[in-house]
């Protein structure tokens, strides 16, 4: 029985003409959902770990410790899973990735200008999201900073 030896390439050719389109602002704003228990179930973990050192005493609402220990933890969850694989939890769940718009692996200033342009997109009633809609390429104010994009990849 012969083997048929182009498996590898016929897939390969498959996946190069495969065609992926940008994910839409719903999609994203879920993914996001996702992310946003996720992040909420890892502060309260800190949290509780904060007050056990502290002797199971409040650390006061004026410190600013607990703030800043939250927001690096933010930080680092999302620079974590960006760079190791293009997809937090929440953007696996709805089949989202995100990639260099350059064709090459994403890098931390990518990565971190993509976080602080995505703040003003987002408070801003999502109008940095719904910027897809008017731009030719369809990227948010953060895909266009970050020289990144999101793509929804189909079905398996």
């Amino acid at each position: 029985m012969k083997k048929n030896t182009n498996n590898k390439s016929n897939s390969q050719d498959a996946t190069q003409t495969m065609t992926v389109s940008n994910a839409s602002a719903l999609v994203r704003l879920a993914a996001f959902l996702y992310d946003a228990l996720l992040m909420l179930a890892i502060w309260f973990v800190v949290g509780g770990v904060a007050v056990a050192i502290n002797s199971g005493e409040s650390l006061g609402h004026n410190n600013p410790f607990m703030p800043s220990v939250m927001f690096i933890v933010w930080v680092g969850f999302n620079l974590y899973f960006w760079r190791r694989g293009g997809q937090t939890l929440g953007m696996r769940s709805w089949r989202l990735r995100l990639l260099s718009t350059t064709g090459k692996p994403l890098t931390l200033t990518q990565c971190m200008l993509r976080l602080v342009m995505a703040v003003p997109a987002f408070v801003c009633f999502y109008i940095g999201y719904l910027w897809m809609y008017i731009d030719k390429k369809g990227l948010t104010w953060h895909d266009k900073y970050s020289e990144t994009r999101v793509i929804q990849e189909p079905k398996k």
